[in-house]
């Protein structure tokens, strides 16, 4: 089962036009694809279909993560872009200028321009090496 599968990210886009602004200004990247669908963008390998929906932004959990290698520098250069990291205060955890720190794992999370919310991660350097081993043996 799913040997011969390719998995997506899939991101909904209240006004598509601004969505695909953001993709560009923020994450530097255009579309490899667009079509009646959406706009289909490819970040750390793999791709991300941002699509014309009304329910954009109405999911209040992580709906896209990224991996990096150095939180505070792409976290500096987000906010250079415009990029605001949100504030939690939970059970389970708590940032700190944006930033959560578990056991050397440390994380953050933005909403995009339509209200999804994306988190970037930086993983311990195990759990990376972890993540690019098994993107390499399956090809990515």
């Amino acid at each position: 089962m799913f040997e011969n599968s390719l998995a997506s990210g899939v991101l909904p886009a209240s006004d598509f036009e601004r969505a695909q602004r953001f993709w560009h200004d923020v994450f530097g990247l255009d579309p490899v694809r667009t079509d009646v669908g959406g706009a289909m963008y490819v970040i750390g390998s793999v791709p991300v279909l941002v699509y014309p929906s009304e329910f954009a932004g109405t999911n209040r959990a992580t709906a896209f993560s990224i991996m990096t290698d150095d939180l505070d520098r792409d976290m500096a250069v987000l906010r250079e872009k415009g990029v605001t990291f949100l504030e939690y205060d939970l059970e389970e955890f708590k940032t700190v200028d944006g930033v959560v720190d578990m056991e050397g794992e440390r994380g953050a999370w933005f909403e995009d321009s339509e209200g999804n919310i994306i988190a970037i991660a930086q993983p311990n350097e195990g759990m990376l090496a972890e993540a690019r081993s098994m993107l390499a043996a399956a090809g990515g």
